[in-house]
């Protein structure tokens, strides 16, 4: 019967143990590994974030850069023309972030360089104007503002104001009508905090390149820059929302600790007390589990109970081995004791007399030593280890016949299977020895031999003439020391070592029906 078959249906489903603890593992591996995860794509977040305002700051004094162009200017056409520029689309023309710190980060920008390119009159006087504007913006978001004109000269920043930066990677793309954004080292006059060393986001810093386009003419370029917020900053002002993931971080341990202790030292546990209880006394047998979660300690839980339960049974079967033992070594003792103070007493007792009670204890002497050797023959049997010898049937009831055949039993049967069977020769032979000294001892001189053959065993059937079983000790011959013929020197012992013998090659002996005589039928494995 399998492990779970006793269990209710919504339990039955059993999970190997090492399974569980791969599960438990791994989630204790995911729980730094996601922290990890976690932390880096809300950094890789913060970047795009930087990206994101420092566009929008770009869009903002892109447009104004294009309005005061319109008002000093006053005439269309202003700027470099750019044939490989997309037209502008009146209505819509978003730009999304674009940064990853999954890509390379760049090495710090290059230093500007002197210029002989004279600066545009119009754009410097469009910085001008913007300057105001460009320090205000400043002032509130922190970042790193330069207006450049057509040819990337710095026109308007609070540095590097008549330097060029047309030879910047990110300013080449924006002097072509492109948006351009990167992400580059920061190299800081001072070391971070030890506990801000833990992000990247400290040594970096965005910028971004965005063109000023009037109709496919180029006008400048707004240059940008900022270093995104540290993590550990900005953890710190959203703490609430961490303090919450912490918790579900914590609630998840506890989650993986109950799992644990529910699938494997729950179980356990009950064992132990079970135990205990058997130990004390207080409960007789060991009983299954009856939530076990894991297959292991399914097959644990079983492996005790049936150990339990074997344990019981051998200390019954000891419990009456020993009260019959006692009981068959008792009644010839007290025979032999009465004799013996008898002969004690009178010493003048004929010598007939005196040797009737003589010859009954040589009787019940004998019988002693004929229980003593039985009960050898069943210790034998009991603890015997099955060995790997195999046996054919034919052979062992051909050694038996001529034996018996003189004593007056005779055996009749078909062809036999020549099947090895899995048993040893000799237990087979003592196996058959007391069945057919059983059918002589109940006055048999016929015994028929049949077998029926199955996938992995075979079918023995053994029909004598005798007398037969009576239907009131049909269900007492196989109780040890239970015989009939105890005054003609039987012990009741022949079946059960039969039966202990079969038990050992996991074969079995029982009685059939018959109208004549006595039916036994044994089991006995093939080889395989």
């Amino acid at each position: 019967m399998p492990i779970n078959a006793q269990l209710p249906f919504f339990r039955r489903r059993l999970f190997p143990l090492r399974n569980i603890l791969l599960f438990v593992m791994l989630m204790v591996l995911a729980l730094p590994l996601g922290g990890l995860y976690f932390f880096r794509i809300y950094e890789n977040e913060l970047v795009q974030q930087t990206e994101l305002e420092l566009i929008s700051q770009a869009a903002a004094l892109s447009a104004s850069y294009r309005q005061l162009v319109r008002m000093t200017v006053n005439q269309a056409g202003y700027g470099r023309y750019l044939p490989t520029s997309p037209p502008v689309d009146p209505v819509y023309e978003p730009i999304s972030p674009t940064l990853s710190l999954i890509n390379p980060i760049q090495p710090p920008r290059e230093a500007p360089v002197t210029t002989q390119l004279p600066v545009d009159k119009v754009a410097q006087k469009v910085a001008e104007l913007m300057t105001p504007i460009i320090f205000d913006t400043q002032h509130i978001m922190l970042s790193g503002i330069r207006l450049l004109d057509i040819n990337g000269t710095v026109i308007a920043g609070r540095e590097e104001v008549g330097l060029s930066l047309a030879h910047v990677l990110e300013v080449q793309q924006a002097l072509q009508g492109h948006y351009a954004s990167i992400i580059r080292q920061r190299i800081s006059d001072e070391p971070p905090p030890p506990l801000y060393s833990l992000s990247r986001g400290t040594n970096i810093r965005v910028f971004v390149a965005f063109p000023v386009l009037e109709n496919q003419q180029l006008q400048g370029v707004i240059y940008l820059s900022r270093t995104p917020n540290n993590i550990i900053k900005h953890i710190f002002e959203v703490r609430k929302i961490v303090i919450i993931a912490s918790l579900c971080s914590l609630l998840l341990v506890v989650l993986l600790v109950l799992l644990v202790s529910s699938t494997i030292s729950r179980p356990i546990r009950e064992l132990i007390r079970q135990t205990e209880r058997v130990k004390q006394g207080s409960q007789k047998l060991i009983q299954p589990l009856k939530n076990p979660v894991t297959y292991e300690i399914a097959q644990l839980s079983d492996s005790f109970a049936s150990m339990s339960h074997a344990l019981a049974e051998r200390t019954d079967y000891i419990q009456r081995f020993a009260t019959h033992v006692s009981h068959e070594f008792k009644t010839p003792l007290t025979s032999m004791q009465g004799a013996l103070e008898l002969l004690q007493d009178h010493s003048d007792m004929p010598s007939d007399r005196r040797q009737r009670f003589i010859d009954n204890l040589l009787a019940d002497t004998q019988r002693l030593k004929q229980l003593v050797n039985r009960l050898l023959e069943l210790a034998r049997a009991d603890v015997l280890e099955p060995s790997q010898q195999d046996s054919v049937l034919p052979d062992v009831i051909f050694t038996l016949q001529n034996r018996y055949v003189e004593r007056g039993l005779t055996l009749t049967y078909q062809t036999l299977p020549t099947t090895p069977l899995a048993i040893a020769p000799d237990a087979l032979e003592i196996i058959l020895s007391n069945l057919f000294e059983n059918s002589l001892q109940h006055g048999a001189t016929q015994l028929t031999l049949s077998t029926i053959q199955h996938d992995n065993s075979l079918k023995l059937h053994l029909h004598d003439n005798g007398t037969g079983v009576s239907a009131a000790n049909r269900k007492k011959i196989f109780t040890p020391f239970f015989t009939t013929r105890r005054n003609n020197g039987g012990t009741g012992l022949g079946l059960e070592i039969t039966a202990s013998l079969l038990k050992t090659y996991n074969g079995k002996i029982e009685l059939a029906e018959s109208r004549e005589g006595a039916l036994f039928v044994l089991t006995l494995l093939l080889k395989s």
